[in-house]
């Protein structure tokens, strides 16, 4: 009970989903007092300016780690009915599938942003009754109709409108900063130089240099949540949290398409890319490859392609280097198989880092470190969006309850690994 009742001064470090959920919970707690109770939220850069703006914005109860997707995808639906999440930032139940496909060659689009692709181009979709039979053959969906026929080879479906869904990743981030802002919550954009934990009683303050002004302050703090991602390691060094790099684009495709979340696999001819390309890859194809790709609302694909670890991570999100040769290889995978996506308007080219927890048990991390009022949740991988409420739901129970409530997260606990 005295964790209810005694002053609080919670400090939250990381402007991504989970420090904007953990945010969101922590006002919203039973307990919460603003007149007691100040809850401040450190950003380096800007809120859900790394992955947590670029991510696909899955949601699934087939996710990872068993112990927290069920509470965290039962709060996404109850945070879109309380908040007009529907139009606020895209929720909706989809049907997810794993897609089987062959890539034509020559189908290469080399469209700069805003711009459409230049040059001759074969149509993909011969829907003959041939190619509608392969189709029905490989038990693709009727309504699934924005891959050629004649390239699927296989489909299988990993979950429907009951057990999967999506967001847009950075409009429900910056939602959520805003709802916390609303119940009193301060945002500062600032880096954190410090966490002073010197008395050895637990923390004390956190110190942070101002974006705008380039100032150094030092605020008091009861609780810190350091839940800064793959720069969470920057700010707690025994944190063993490392980056991937990882590429995105946005397509608007030439013609609607249905809401399908897929994981491909697309088996590439050998002359795929040697044909016309505005960017042609520097890089040999593998003969395999497998973006995914997010149908979203309002005529918008998302498609994303494999990690990397070639560029260390930088000092913030705004540092963050996009290679446009990555970026081309996903165009030209997913233009392979669909002429929508090939004859659409590219939107974005984008890059980030996930978090990934360097350690056996995997990730992610949620709770104690074993210093009083220090709390680490962080480590995500590419299920942050999905998992982001049930973490800050978690975090709240730890700040103001003194433990987890909501599930049982002993597997997840930082000190484990620390």
């Amino acid at each position: 009970m005295a964790a209810q009742t005694e002053k609080k001064e919670i400090v939250i470090i990381g402007g991504g989903i989970i420090g904007c959920t953990s945010a969101y919970f922590l006002s919203q707690h039973p307990a919460y007092d603003p007149s007691k109770h100040r809850i401040t939220l450190l950003e380096a850069s800007k809120i859900a300016g790394g992955a947590s703006g670029k991510a696909g914005g899955l949601l699934a109860l087939w996710a990872y780690p068993r112990n927290i997707v069920p509470l965290s995808y039962r709060l996404h639906a109850e945070l879109a009915k309380e908040h007009g999440g529907e139009s606020r930032w895209g929720y909706r139940r989809i049907h997810c599938g794993q897609l089987s496909a062959k890539g034509l060659a020559g189908q290469s689009k080399g469209a700069l942003k805003g711009k459409p692709a230049k040059g001759e181009s074969v149509s993909l979709n011969k829907r003959d009754e041939k190619a509608l039979g392969k189709v029905t053959a490989a038990g693709l969906p009727k309504d699934l109709d924005w891959f050629a026929p004649e390239c699927v080879r296989s489909y299988y479906e990993m979950g429907d409108p009951d057990t999967t869904a999506q967001v847009h990743p950075y409009y429900f981030t910056t939602a959520m900063a805003e709802l916390a802002k609303e119940k009193g919550v301060e945002i500062i954009l600032g880096s954190v130089s410090n966490i002073d934990t010197s008395d050895g009683e637990g923390v004390r303050s956190v110190t942070y240099e101002d974006k705008a002004t380039k100032e150094s302050h030092t605020i008091p703090a009861t609780d810190v949540i350091v839940s800064a991602g793959p720069w969470t390691k920057r700010v707690y060094p025994p944190a063993p949290v490392s980056g991937m790099r990882a590429h995105s684009v946005t397509i608007t495709p030439s013609k609607p398409i249905s809401a399908y979340s897929i994981f491909t696999e697309i088996s590439l001819p050998p002359e795929f890319g040697n044909k016309d390309t505005f960017l042609k890859s520097k890089r040999p194809h593998s003969k395999t490859v497998t973006p995914e790709i997010y149908a979203r609302p309002n005529n918008e694909a998302y498609a994303c392609g494999e990690g990397d670890h070639l560029v260390p991570l930088p000092k913030t999100t705004e540092d963050v280097e996009t290679d446009p040769d990555r970026c081309q290889d996903i165009i030209d995978y997913v233009s392979s198989i669909s002429d929508e996506l090939r004859d659409g308007e590219v939107t974005v080219r984008q890059a980030c880092y996930l978090p990934n927890i360097e350690a056996s048990s995997g990730g992610p991390l949620i709770g104690q470190t074993g210093v009083k009022g220090l709390l680490l949740a962080t480590g995500h991988t590419c299920w942050g969006i999905q998992n982001g409420p049930g973490t800050g739901k978690l975090i709240s129970e730890f700040v103001f309850d003194g433990k987890a409530k909501s599930a049982s997260i002993g597997s997840l606990d930082p000190r484990r690994v620390l």
